[in-house]
């Protein structure tokens, strides 16, 4: 489903280079789920963001689904990646101006979904996370929490080839994030490709395997 061939990231500091990422090369399988691990500042989330193709500046092969990312523009680019992807974000991301369910519905509309279609959506998922109560609120009106449970659940609504998910448990409490791995655990066994980044063990025996990144390169 993926392949990297000498993926590369840097940034221009002063008449040098400072590289995130250093000749990533790895194939991912349709129907794997990965963790990536390593300590802070390793390039775990800079790998995440290139898959999910929130990132265009970087150098090197990135095939999906034999999509040749590398050679796509940013419009093409993005249409994929709505399209093919769902993103779980450390921070969130959630509109803020939009309600909970509101916020579920934009991967939906990315899609050409029909309205009667997405309502029940919407409100299937709602139940399945048991967040009906919170549909009308707003993201500032939730706990962090909450908020992670809605991005979870706005990145599997509208059935996502791939999941990428980063840090996805890490505001939840340890009954709330055992039920999200649980829930990644089915839909990858539905056939889901899983990548998430974590620093917890338990997380990661979730996942077929670990791919450990230090300093830029794979370990």
């Amino acid at each position: 489903m993926i392949t990297l061939r000498n993926l590369e990231k840097y940034y221009a500091v002063g008449p040098g280079r400072y590289y995130v990422l250093r000749r990533i090369t790895m194939d991912v399988a349709e129907g794997e789920f990965i963790t990536i691990m390593g300590p802070s500042g390793a390039g775990k989330t800079t790998l995440l963001s290139i898959l999910g193709m929130l990132d265009g500046n970087w150098g090197g092969e990135y095939y999906l689904m034999e999509h040749p990312v590398h050679r796509l523009n940013l419009k093409q680019r993005a249409e994929l990646g709505k399209q093919t992807v769902g993103f779980v974000f450390q921070q969130y991301h959630l509109l803020d101006s939009l309600t909970v369910a509101e916020n579920l519905d934009i991967p939906l509309s990315y899609r050409n979904v029909k309205a009667s279609e997405r309502q029940a959506l919407v409100a299937d998922t709602l139940d399945r996370f048991r967040i009906v109560g919170k549909k009308d609120l707003f993201p500032s009106q939730l706990s962090g929490g909450q908020q992670q449970l809605v991005a979870v659940a706005r990145a599997v609504i509208a059935n996502p080839r791939l999941i990428l998910a980063d840090e996805p448990t890490g505001n939840l409490h340890s009954d709330q994030g055992r039920e999200i791995m649980e829930l990644f655990s089915k839909l990858n066994q539905e056939g889901t490709t899983i990548i998430q980044v974590t620093h917890s063990e338990t997380n990661a025996a979730y996942s077929h395997r670990i791919i450990r990144l230090r300093d830029g390169w794979i370990e």
